[in-house]
């Protein structure tokens, strides 16, 4: 079943799960396509979570390698001011920008069709829907992009106006914030749901930064009792992996709710519910 080097579908119907045997009985293992960076290829992995990793993954490869990005469409549909504002990013170009909010789209699309399919037929039909759907996706997401970028450089200007001394944990927990927001690849990663959430989240790090030299004391103070929250779903993430996800936006929610209430949120959030939540998923 392995293979490597693939740029189309070559492999034939992937099985959900293979038997091999072994000095200690019977093995099972777990075929999945997996992304190899310029290729795709299949690799017999050891869980299932491991191949729903990998083979949403290497599905996303194929179809970004068999459905190329319109770049010149979109550049064309794209303002100036867009253009501008798109270069201000954290990727290190307007290329890198455009590759991660192809992934998301990709990712969104493939979601909607229902996920990774297992056999040639299948991911011709997957390849069809993101190919019709793709540079609509991107330009969506692109002008939701926009508006984290523009956000994501209110919080950079508030920050450079804020001195060390009392403010410099604060300012500090507020950097690595906007950090893990809007970082390198982080459209694909927060996805296309939860990618309108950010320029809020970011409006409540800039409201943060405001109240910050008026009340340096309160500030340490709901910035422990984050970050205590934040450790234990660091150590779930240890132990669980990508289903700790979910909890992540908890934590985001958690943090509106705390430096900037009048933005309101998403869900109720509390610091108990969070870590009910982290205690749950440990359990699963």
């Amino acid at each position: 079943l392995e293979a490597t080097g693939a740029t189309s579908w070559t492999f034939g119907a992937l099985p959900p799960v293979v038997e091999l045997a072994g000095a200690g009985g019977v093995l099972r293992g777990y075929p999945a396509l997996v992304d190899e960076g310029e290729t795709v290829g299949v690799q017999v992995l050891s869980t299932p979570e491991e191949q729903r990793q990998a083979m949403w993954r290497g599905t996303r490869r194929l179809l970004r390698l068999s459905a190329p990005l319109p770049t010149r469409v979109l550049q064309g549909s794209l303002s100036r001011e867009d253009k501008l504002a798109l270069s201000r990013n954290p990727h290190g170009s307007v290329g890198a920008l455009l590759e991660d909010a192809a992934a998301c789209a990709v990712d969104a699309l493939m979601a909607s069709a229902g996920g990774p399919v297992r056999d040639a037929e299948g991911f011709a039909a997957l390849r069809e829907t993101v190919a019709s759907g793709l540079t609509d996706a991107v330009l969506a997401i692109l002008g939701d992009v926009r508006r984290v970028l523009d956000a994501a450089a209110r919080v950079e200007a508030r920050l450079a106006k804020l001195d060390g001394g009392d403010l410099a944990d604060s300012v500090a927990d507020a950097r690595a914030h906007l950090g893990r927001l809007v970082g390198p690849g982080f459209i694909a990663r927060t996805g296309r749901e939860r990618l309108g959430d950010l320029p809020r989240y970011l409006e409540a790090v800039a409201l943060r930064l405001d109240k910050l030299p008026r009340a340096p004391g309160r500030d340490r103070e709901l910035s422990a009792r984050v970050t205590a929250v934040e450790r234990a779903y660091t150590d779930l993430v240890r132990r669980v992996g990508p289903r700790a996800v979910p909890i992540r936006w908890m934590l985001e929610e958690l943090r509106v709710s705390l430096f900037a209430q009048q933005l309101g949120t998403r869900q109720r959030v509390s610091e108990q519910r969070v870590l009910r939540a982290i205690e749950e998923a440990a359990q699963r």
